[in-house]
């Protein structure tokens, strides 16, 4: 099993869908890696050799920002929306939904599960 970017990638698929198990690397850019590497998109992961794997992890290393680093900087962005009490940076605070979709109904998702608010006892 190759290990690119400290993730083991799936042997049995084509190279180009086994990148995209890498955070941060989609179809196009799985894509733009195989033909920068020089690759057939059609081989399997499993028949790569080692010099294949080792161009396809110095296209990365080059073009792309990957796992680690990608998920500390996503995090340290929506960390500076929080510090400047943007709005968007507050509906990360709360919980809700960030780009402006309904909540009245939907958005159980971001929400979470229903929480029951009891009834008044009253009288009868």
């Amino acid at each position: 099993m190759a290990r690119i970017a400290g993730v083991d990638i799936p042997r049995h698929k084509t190279v180009r869908i086994a990148l995209t198990y890498i955070y941060g690397i989609g179809q196009a850019s799985a894509a733009r890696i195989v033909k920068e590497a020089g690759i057939d998109p059609n081989t399997r992961a499993q028949e790569l050799t080692e010099g294949e794997i080792a161009r396809i992890r110095g296209v990365i290393e080059t073009s792309c920002q990957v796992e680690g680093d990608l998920r500390k900087e996503v995090a340290m962005n929506i960390k500076r929306l929080m510090d400047l009490n943007t709005y968007r940076g507050l509906r990360h605070r709360r919980g809700l939904p960030v780009r402006g979709q309904r909540t009245h109904t939907n958005a159980r998702t971001r929400k979470g599960p229903r929480r029951v608010v009891a009834r008044k006892k009253g009288k009868k």
